[in-house]
């Protein structure tokens, strides 16, 4: 098959043929229809992922149709299914309590084991994947997978975001514009960040009800002067130190901070402890959403209650790849990008 290879941390992807997958015995392998370009590949793609090393390919993002099944799988060879980031084992207490997004046997394509930044891509434990419905195209679909999936769990998991609330938005990429969009359809009030002027008139026109260049000062008084006192909720979508304290600091008294951007590197930053302590903030992490939260969200967007359309800005081929990590060195355009062509 065809695929899009790490060959070099912050070089261009290797376009090679490469073996086929091995259809797993408890799940599939995909024809790929598409596949996000993800700011969690372009952390692997520059080496800050340690699962991620010369000869991997990305791609966590996906959605395709069965073309072998293995003899425990649940699906059959002309599915078209869409697969989430996590695939859990299933098995264990954190699958069967419902949290399998925290799976201590997870397996995540494009870090560990190949990814979908290719013609086919193999999937273990296909109980995660969900039927692509027939009114929901390729393309958006692969978005579901970790963008708007990760943003939904946020904020009716971890968040438990309700009507009336102030909601911050720190970074406007695809999990930011996703927040922005699901909290609107929750009935919140949105404040958006960022520090492209583009992005931030884009977040205005799919109903921020407020934006804050971070180039323009201090951030979290901004906000706190916008929501006069401060937001209830706060999402930190990029996963750096800046926004994390900016996040943190933003919020009202017992705010919640939740923690969605990846951080790179180690890990490790130093946040604003005394703010945490002062104001009685609740921090979370987040990762993914557990697979059986699909229909919900499936027949939400259906239904028209949200129009995820704005988050998928271009369908680009596999050879546009490297372009598109590449741009994420610096300041972005609105939208994401999505593979489609993979023989372009």
């Amino acid at each position: 098959m065809r695929a899009a290879v790490v060959r070099t941390f912050n070089e261009d992807l290797v376009i090679e043929t490469v073996a086929d997958p091995a259809c797993p015995d408890n799940g599939v392998v995909l024809e790929v229809a598409a596949c996000g370009v993800c700011r969690s590949d372009y952390h692997g793609w520059t080496g800050e992922h340690p699962k991620v090393v010369s000869g991997s390919i990305l791609g966590h993002e996906y959605c395709g149709t069965v073309v072998e099944a293995g003899p425990n799988a649940q699906y059959a060879v002309g599915d078209r299914l869409i697969a989430p980031f996590i695939l859990s084992c299933g098995r264990c207490p954190a699958c069967q309590t419902g949290v399998s997004n925290t799976c201590p046997d997870q397996i995540v394509p494009g870090f560990g084991t190949p990814g979908a930044y290719a013609q086919y891509v193999a999937v273990p434990f296909d109980h995660n994947l969900v039927r692509l419905p027939e009114w929901l195209s390729p393309a958006l679909a692969a978005g579901l997978g970790c963008r708007v999936t990760t943003a939904w769990h946020a904020l009716t998991d971890r968040a438990a975001v309700t009507a009336g609330e102030w909601v911050a938005v720190h970074g406007t990429g695809g999990i930011g514009l996703s927040v922005l969009l699901l909290a609107k359809m929750l009935g919140a009030r949105v404040v958006v960040v960022d520090i492209v002027e583009e992005k931030l008139d884009y977040a205005r026109h799919y109903g921020a009800d407020a934006t804050v260049n971070a180039s323009d000062g201090d951030v979290a008084e901004r906000i706190r002067e916008i929501t006069g006192g401060g937001a209830q909720v706060s999402i930190e979508a990029l996963g750096i130190e800046a926004t994390t304290n900016a996040s943190v600091e933003c919020l009202a008294l017992l705010g919640r901070h939740v923690q969605v951007g990846m951080p790179s590197g180690d890990g490790r930053m130093e946040v604003n402890m005394r703010a945490i302590y002062t104001k009685q903030l609740a921090f979370y992490g987040t990762r993914g959403m557990p697979s059986w939260k699909y229909p919900r969200l499936l027949d939400m967007i259906e239904r028209g209650a949200v129009d995820i359309r704005p988050i998928v800005a271009r369908e680009v081929p596999l050879s546009a790849a490297s372009a598109e990590l590449r741009a994420m060195h610096g300041p972005t355009s609105p939208g994401t990008a999505v593979i489609t062509d993979f023989l372009g």
